[in-house]
């Protein structure tokens, strides 16, 4: 980020400076050069943010960001430990909500900076369309993306606060999981482009149905600049108009354009072929080339496209930058481990991507050549649905025919029994209660040239499978 006034900051975020950085304290500098939360990976001439989270406390690492070279702190109005450590004699910015204040200067910095701001959010896909869009627009212009999966009311505003006075463009995810949360955001955000790339079942337990998952995610376009855009799935919009649902778009006065396979969509996708762990499809009478598998990737596609035909890209350019996209770590992430192929798609699940992962199975063993094996773990914040969905995701892992199944997790186990009864054919299953005892048994299962897709919510821990995987006999 640019270098940034103290004084400026408390303004700003209508914070009292105590002590008074002009008073001679030990404040060798009144203005900094960057934002962190995290005492662990904070820079000389950081703002540190005291965070007050589920499981730690920022305030209790103040003095580590100080000594780390953290020139103030913003901090809790409540907080004991700020009092203790004022007389470390350094700038403290004292406020109502750290999470808010870093909210607000995000905001206003997001203004003052001027760079142009696009927001993603959906079910699945966030995170492979940032990238795309990352990828191809970054060849153009200096475009500044999320970090990892920084989607929420701390992760957004570091995103905003990292970009530069260099930076054109920078791209956003919005993630939710209670109604209001993307409102708050887009707020922050304030996007000229925003996108909804689909809406499914996910994250039920604060979002209780698809209705109220669908009106979250379009909150999103509440913060769109004026003659700003929404970029939105054909299937959703068609979804949105259906009679038993008749939920009309919140947006008036913006532009909406749509991707997708339907004949009246803006950006429409055609003739789809899939080759092994690859894909193409035609858009605006280009043919693309896209080294990602699975649908999912191809509607993925479709939304980059729609964000950097914005730009001022061809589609020239676009299906020319295409061909070097590579995955990201797991999902749906090939990796060869010998004779093994193992799709890695570790780092989250709800119904939509699990069926869309199997779906990269089946068609990588559509010789029948070789054993498809599935590594299934729970799918996590379904809550009254949980059964009921786990019940669905079973029947549909008979229907694809995968040979062996082995179930991570109590969920999963009712996934399991589901696709037991449903299998017209002979369906191996073994259940394991935790990632533990499946990887002490692994060995047991797993066979020269299986194909294997391993995917679960982060909470399964998966990711110990594919380690376990990669270990030698």
């Amino acid at each position: 980020m640019k270098e940034y006034s103290i004084k400026d900051l408390a303004r700003i975020i209508k914070a009292c400076i105590e002590p008074d950085i002009g008073g001679g304290g030990r404040a060798t500098s009144h203005s900094f050069t960057g934002v962190s939360v995290d005492s662990r990976t904070i820079k000389a001439g950081d703002c540190f943010f005291a965070i007050v989270g589920e499981n730690f406390d920022g305030h209790d690492y103040i003095c580590d960001a100080f000594a780390k070279g953290a020139v103030c702190a913003v901090v809790n109005e409540n907080s004991k430990l700020k009092t203790q450590n004022t007389k470390l004699r350094y700038p403290f910015l004292i406020v109502d909500d750290t999470v808010k204040a870093l909210g607000d200067f995000a905001a206003e910095y997001r203004r003052q900076c001027g760079y142009k701001v696009v927001a993603i959010t959906g079910s699945v896909g966030k995170t492979m369309t940032r990238q795309i869009a990352y990828h191809v627009l970054s060849k153009h212009y200096r475009v500044y993306q999320s970090p990892k999966n920084f989607n929420n009311n701390i992760g957004l505003p570091l995103t905003l606060l990292g970009a530069g006075p260099e930076h054109k463009i920078v791209i956003t995810e919005l993630g939710t999981n209670h109604p209001g949360e993307i409102a708050d955001l887009t707020r922050i955000a304030q996007p000229d482009i925003t996108v909804v790339t689909n809406v499914y079942h996910a994250h039920l337990e604060g979002l209780s149905d698809l209705q109220t998952i669908a009106r979250e995610k379009l909150s999103i376009a509440e913060g769109l600049q004026p003659g700003g855009v929404l970029i939105i799935n054909a299937e959703l919009v068609k979804w949105l108009n259906d009679d038993r649902l008749n939920y009309q778009l919140p947006i008036t006065n913006h532009q909406v354009l749509t991707f997708g396979k339907s004949e009246d969509s803006d950006y429409q996708i055609k003739n789809i072929t899939y080759n092994d762990f690859t894909s193409s499809f035609s858009i605006n009478s280009r043919q693309i080339h896209l080294p990602l598998p699975g649908q999912g990737n191809i509607d993925n596609t479709a939304a980059a496209w729609a964000i950097c035909s914005r730009f001022g890209l061809t589609i020239g350019d676009f299906a020319q930058a295409v061909k070097t996209l590579q995955t990201v770590p797991m999902r749906a992430e090939l990796l060869q481990i010998g004779t093994l192929t193992v799709i890695n798609d570790c780092y989250n699940a709800n119904p939509a991507s699990m069926k869309n992962a199997l779906d990269i199975l089946t068609n990588l063993g559509s010789t029948g050549e070789r054993r498809l094996v599935f590594i299934c773990g729970d799918m996590a914040e379904l809550g009254q649905q949980s059964q009921a969905l786990h019940t669905e995701l079973g029947v549909y892992i008979a229907q694809t025919e995968v040979h062996l199944l082995l179930a991570v997790g109590r969920f999963a186990e009712i996934t399991a029994e589901a696709a037991r009864q449903t299998a017209d054919y002979e369906l191996q299953i073994t259940c394991f209660e935790d990632v533990f005892s499946a990887c002490n048994n692994l060995r047991k299962f797993i066979k020269d040239n299986d194909i294997i897709l391993v995917k679960g919510s982060r909470t399964a821990g998966l990711e110990m499978i594919i380690e376990k995987l990669k270990t030698p006999k």
